[in-house]
């Protein structure tokens, strides 16, 4: 696998370009996670309140991964024949609507069309935003920018529950509902009103139309099907692992007895160490190459999984939480910046939602082992075999990550090294 490799004038000018990076990507990603952060702690009591068993409740919220994995593809057919830009306003618009929907609507069938809408507009707009930003950053910054891009992410997930209580304490729960559909509508006219850096920057907008051809998604997972088989299936573990992590710290603190507040602050603990790290992961994986970052972070997530078992008090507990902020903040923007290595500029859109699926079903898979465990009676079991998933993704991240960085290919240092290793095999 070979990685695009940058010319040296195109690294010239600031990292993030403000006009293109900063408001065209990174504000609205921020303002629509502070809504979904606002909405993700009170989706369960709204559906109990609305008459849902605790059963019905667990259900209801798992609509959102599965508007995902259901909207994935569709997203990259979605980006390609509209543009970038074009299917990131389309996905604002599904989430106002869906968070309106709601808030106004007090039947439980509401609630459940509305996180379902809203996971599949997450699925279009953080396909398209990932493409976008592929396709205007060169090479040499594209792990710094896709890493920051997930740090605003987990920044505003963090900031969100905070908004939302807030809200609600002056409102009412369907206040946490209307804060999401504000910050939805903030960001769609973010990106309306914010032009692209240069005319040809437009995502695709006009230019993407004219000149991406239209693959099918058949067609696209066919042509690449051995890169989606190896490289696809390391994502997969990876996404399995990350999903295992939001889930083991609160229901490791059930099995303790623990209060949720003392839940809730162990949880908010790895999520402040997770957002530390964002943009050192990006600097070491665009000057050294992807692996100085992916393979400690799962080795250090594996090791944290392994260790939640023998934690018997809030404060050991505490330690491994943090421990697993570190690892999954070490590898800040490693899948999205995989993925866009590899995506074929061509096919780019339908590639990436290929790749997108592949995350979103793992991170779907992670907690279903931590309950596979817990329903054979053994929650220990379940984490270890989740912390396994980790050594398992290590072991197929050294197999099939590439190996040099755009900056050892830029110099020379990568051929240098390659034919090295070519006369020595």
């Amino acid at each position: 696998m070979t990685r695009p490799v940058a010319s040296p004038a195109s690294t010239g000018g600031p990292l993030f370009p403000f006009r293109s990076v900063v408001l065209g990507a990174f504000v609205p990603t921020l303002v629509l996670e502070i809504g979904v952060g606002a909405m993700l702690p009170v989706v369960a009591v709204t559906a109990t309140g609305r008459g849902a068993s605790l059963t019905v409740a667990g259900l209801v919220t798992a609509l959102l991964p599965l508007g995902k994995i259901l909207f994935d593809l569709p997203a990259g057919s979605l980006a390609t024949r509209l543009g970038d830009r074009a299917a990131m306003l389309l996905a604002g618009a599904v989430a106002v609507v869906a968070f309106s929907t709601v808030a106004l609507t007090s039947a439980l069938w509401g609630l459940a069309a509305g996180v379902l809408a809203l996971g599949a507009s997450s699925a279009v707009f953080n396909l398209a935003r990932q493409s976008y930003l592929t396709e205007i950053t060169p090479p040499l910054r594209r792990a710094r920018v896709l890493s920051t891009l997930a740090g605003v992410h987990r920044i505003g997930l963090f900031i969100g529950p905070f908004a939302g209580a807030a809200v609600i304490a002056a409102t009412s729960v369907r206040g946490a509902f209307w804060l999401g559909a504000v910050s939805a509508l903030v960001a769609v006219v973010v990106v309306a009103v914010v032009p692209p850096e240069r005319d040809g920057d437009d995502a695709q907008g006009r230019r993407g139309r004219a000149v991406r051809p239209r693959v099918s998604i058949a067609q696209v997972a066919r042509d690449h099907r051995r890169l989606f088989a190896t490289l696809g299936v390391a994502i997969l573990l990876v996404a399995a692992v990350r999903g295992a992590r939001q889930t083991v710290i609160p229901l490791w603190g059930e099995h303790l007895g623990l209060d949720a507040e003392v839940t809730s602050v162990i949880f908010g603990i790895s999520g402040a160490l997770d957002m530390l790290l964002f943009y050192p992961a990006g600097k070491v994986m665009d000057r050294f190459g992807r692996l100085w970052v992916a393979v400690p972070s799962m080795l250090t997530m594996a090791l944290a999984l392994a260790l939640v078992p023998v934690t018997h008090t809030p404060v050991a507990l505490a330690v491994v939480a943090a421990l697993l902020g570190i690892g999954n903040g070490m590898g800040s923007g490693i899948v999205m910046t995989l993925g866009a290595d590899v995506a074929p500029a061509d096919v780019r859109p339908t590639f990436l939602s290929v790749w997108r699926l592949f995350q979103d079903t793992g991170d779907a898979i992670g907690p279903l082992v931590l309950a596979a465990g817990a329903a054979l009676g053994s929650l220990a079991a379940g984490i270890w075999a989740a912390a396994a998933l980790g050594g398992a993704s290590t072991a197929a991240l050294v197999r099939w990550v590439p190996r040099y960085s755009a900056l050892a290919d830029l110099t020379g240092r990568g051929e240098r090294r390659r034919s090295g290793d070519r006369a020595r095999a």
